[in-house]
């Protein structure tokens, strides 16, 4: 088609400024063109608009969400806890000190806490906690998906209700909670906590996952742990348990306190129906199995604690800081240990009763009466709650009472106290007599230190108002010419003069009783192993001791003579106790027995004073001693722990004897982690039926001389028997040995014995050492053979109570001569063999030179030692 056509046609083809053929007109009949659509077009490219721009937004969203989530994980993995050692990880577990006759001494813990391997849990008491807390734990990895998403749609339904958003966390997170990162309320806690339950859950199994969770989880009453808790809510082991108590114990994680079956029982059936409920939903147990635990009533039966020993808490203290020094202070709380100690506790509890005895009695005779605990005002109306705020003291004893008295007369009294029939009981006021009698004449007043007259008249020691303590007496029948009194009460109060015992076996050094002072509750201060004091003239025997072991016999005369001394605090002059006249020439016998300090003086200086202190070094009585001659009569410094395993030495034929007071530790596993005896025992392991019996090794060091130490034991016997220890023996029917001893003003009073399988040591005295002599009372009453030696006899009397006497034996090589004394009696003397007529012509080691022993004797700051 040629261009003028194109024209034609109206289709020219042209440039820029080309004309455009004019349009045809429509024909009249002609259907109306097409209607033009630019304006819907528009309105799609908007609509798609906005839908690129959402894509959009939501990608770039999307990044930083993503962004933002990997730097927050970011953030809280780089200080994420290790996790690992929970794999090996053993719960804190209380540990438990048995006394020898297996009964319990105490718990030693930070938290009550019992701890159960997986194994021994009942299965049902895991599905019950599985179903209460974590229904997918056995499923999920370690976060539960399905728990979140429940917990959120139900906490934005409680939104506006105001009641406390439920949780989704599974039993590992609470595991991670617990153990690792705390129980912070942020959303930082939150993550760790979920990044740390999915590595918990690649690190070690489910089974070790639950046993955690099951020995940590907190479920109220003091309890940790489900066995923990099933013995405090019911006093039952977990195999005990029924399917309502299981469920019970699974529903107190989520809040214990509120579930208290004693506090809020609706609550607490109303929670535990709910987990019986979601037992049976997860297949765990019937529905019938179901309902008939729901119809079981919540009946708690809290556990009592273990029946303990009552006594030896001065022991226990002791115990307890050598277990810490030995294993640490975590590893004694939480590391589970069962400890066997060699407490006697028959003879801990007659022990204790015989000091206080003792000490009572002292503060009788000596003490006076120190007044009233507290005083309510005259003309008070209501008497009872102002008792009720009265405290009781210090050392006051369980069996005492607080009383008041509101009505006093010349020689009655009426005192009331308050007394709870049983625990649950309110108090309920009781009403007894004080009689002047009872209180006479030892309830003289103090003042200024001073005993003041005899009261003649109860007004002279109480008045209406005062508050003090008391203790009932029973009824008495009549017996011939003495009348029956009526249950009446006795007046009492703490002892100021305080004092220590301790028993133990001299062949193995095993700590039987420790009594640490009057009362634990007064002080937790051992006097027993604490209390550095002059032992006095307990100390002689290691004085002659060393005198036998050098070659002189017993009846050996030795010279009771005046000594002057110059030492550099000037002219020292020892004298014999109450100024006693010097007796001349005295065996040795008569010297030991009569406690002579002038001779025990002059043969520290014939066997030197340097071999006194090796020797009680060796025996573990003073370690350092200084080489003074007044240490000779006891001026050092020990304790009656030291003085008892001294004094064992001379019994078991001169070994060393280190008391002990733990005979074995085991762990928390019981596997034996520390025995005290070590010996070897030789043929136990044989299995042969013709081999002989096993044998113990001796392991002891020998520290004395067998025959010497046996001549020891000797002399100390004559001084229970003629000597100034006659007390302690009387009417004990065996064979007893041992010293008094007293120190300088009467500061200290000793008295250390034994018989052939049991050692006693006994110390009285005031804390702040101070003189127990009262002006215008005889000085006899504070010496060691008048207080110390009755407390012995009272600890050794229950000690061998239906036992067969045993006799000291003589080691071989022993000679026993028959000799006759300077009073007729005749005894057995033991000598070395040969030495019976060794004596040698009397001799004074202070006659060459006179004050010989001078440089010896420096240091004499107060011309101390052992008086009696």
């Amino acid at each position: 088609m040629d261009i003028p056509e194109l024209r034609a046609e109206g289709r020219m083809v042209g440039g820029k400024g080309a004309a455009q053929a004019p349009a045809a007109a429509p024909a009249p009949d002609a259907p109306p063109p097409p209607e033009k659509r630019p304006r819907k077009r528009r309105r799609m490219s908007f609509l798609g608009l906005l839908v690129r721009t959402g894509l959009v937004l939501g990608v770039a969203g999307a990044l930083a969400a993503g962004v933002a989530g990997f730097a927050l994980y970011r953030s809280a993995d780089a200080d994420l806890p290790d996790y690992t050692w929970l794999a090996d990880y053993q719960p804190p577990q209380l540990s438990r000190v048995y006394a020898a006759d297996s009964r319990l001494m105490a718990e030693l813990a930070q938290e009550r806490r019992v701890f159960v391997p997986i194994e021994a849990i009942p299965q049902r008491v895991q599905q019950a906690f599985v179903s209460a807390e974590d229904q997918n734990f056995w499923s999920h990895p370690g976060v539960d998906p399905m728990a979140i998403a429940r917990a959120v749609l139900v906490n934005v339904e409680q939104m506006s209700t105001g009641r406390r958003p439920i949780g989704a966390s599974t039993i590992t997170q609470q595991v991670a909670k617990n153990m690792l990162v705390g129980n912070d309320r942020t959303m930082a806690r939150k993550l760790r906590e979920a990044i740390l339950a999915m590595r918990i859950e690649q690190a070690m199994p489910k089974a070790r996952i639950l046993e955690i969770y099951l020995n940590e989880i907190f479920l109220g009453a003091q309890a940790y742990g489900v066995a923990s808790a099933a013995q405090n809510y019911f006093n039952k082991s977990l195999d005990e348990l029924t399917l309502a108590e299981a469920a019970f114990l699974a529903a107190l994680p989520k809040a214990p306190n509120n579930y208290n079956p004693l506090r809020y029982p609706d609550a607490a059936k109303a929670r535990r129906d709910w987990v019986l409920g979601r037992m049976a939903e997860d297949g765990h147990i019937t529905r019938a199995e179901a309902e008939a635990a729901m119809a079981e009533p919540i009946v708690p039966r809290p556990s009592r604690r273990p029946d303990m020993v009552a006594v030896g808490q001065h022991f226990t203290e002791e115990v307890r800081r050598e277990l810490v020094a030995r294993f640490g202070a975590d590893q004694t709380t939480m590391g589970g240990l069962v400890v066997r100690t060699s407490l006697e506790p028959t003879l801990q509890a007659e022990a204790e009763q015989s000091l206080r005895r003792g000490l009572l009695d002292f503060d009788r005779r000596r003490g006076g009466w120190r007044g009233p605990v507290a005083k309510i005002p005259a003309g008070a109306t209501e008497w009872l709650p102002a008792l009720q705020e009265v405290q009781r003291p210090p050392g006051m004893l369980p069996e005492w009472r607080l009383a008041v008295a509101l009505e006093v007369r010349d020689r009655e009294a009426k005192l009331t106290w308050l007394e709870r029939p049983d625990q649950r009981a309110a108090p309920q006021p009781r009403s007894a007599s004080l009689f002047l009698e009872d209180v006479t004449p030892w309830a003289r007043p103090v003042r200024d230190g001073r005993l003041g007259a005899v009261p003649r008249r109860l007004a002279d020691v109480i008045q209406p108002g005062d508050v003090v303590m008391v203790e009932t007496l029973p009824a008495t029948p009549a017996q011939g010419r003495t009348p029956a009194r009526p249950e009446r009460l006795a007046l009492r109060q703490v002892p100021e003069v305080e004092g220590a015992i301790v028993a133990l076996d001299p062949n193995n050094g095993r700590v039987l009783a420790m009594v640490g002072g009057w009362s634990f509750d007064k002080s937790w201060f051992n006097r027993a192993t604490q209390a550095q004091r002059q032992p006095g003239s307990s100390f002689k025997p290691y004085v002659y001791l060393t005198a036998l072991e050098a070659g002189i016999p017993p009846n050996q005369l030795l010279l009771d003579a005046p000594v002057e001394i110059m030492t550099p605090q000037g002219l020292w002059r020892p004298g014999n106790y109450g100024a006693t006249a010097p007796q001349g020439w005295v065996t040795m016998r008569s010297a030991m027995e009569r406690s002579l300090n002038l001779v025990t003086v002059r043969l520290a200086q014939q066997v030197g004073i340097a071999a006194v202190a090796e020797t009680a070094r060796n025996f573990g009585v003073i370690p350092n001693m200084p080489r003074y001659l007044a240490m000779s009569l006891g001026a050092g410094e020990t304790t009656v722990l030291r003085q008892a395993a001294g004094y064992a030495g001379f019994v078991n034929g001169g070994r060393q004897v280190t008391p002990t007071l733990i005979d074995t530790v085991q762990d928390r596993h019981g596997r034996l982690v520390w025995r005290t005896d070590q010996r070897r025992c030789e043929g136990c392991d044989s299995t042969s039926p013709s081999a002989g019996p096993p044998t113990l090794t001796e392991e002891r060091r020998q520290i004395a001389d067998p025959v010497a130490s046996f001549q020891m034991v000797s002399l100390l016997q004559g001084v229970v028997q003629r000597g100034t220890g006659t007390r302690a023996g009387e009417g004990l029917g065996r064979p007893v040995a041992g010293k008094t001893g007293t120190t300088d003003d009467y500061k200290d009073a000793w008295f250390v014995g034994f018989t052939p399988d049991l050692v006693v040591a006994v110390w009285i005295g005031y804390d702040d050492p101070r003189s127990m002599a009262v002006p215008g009372l005889p000085d006899a009453d504070v010496t060691g053979g008048r207080l110390a030696a009755p407390v012995f006899h009272d600890v050794m009397a229950a000690a061998t109570q239906g036992t067969p006497p045993l006799p000291f034996r003589a080691p071989p090589g022993t000679a026993l001569v028959r000799i006759q004394m300077a009073n007729g009696q005749t005894i057995l003397e033991p000598f070395r063999p040969g030495t019976e007529n060794s004596a040698r012509p009397p001799s004074d080691p202070f006659a060459s030179g006179g004050n010989a022993g001078g440089s010896a004797a420096a240091g004499l700051d107060s011309g101390l030692g052992g008086l009696y």
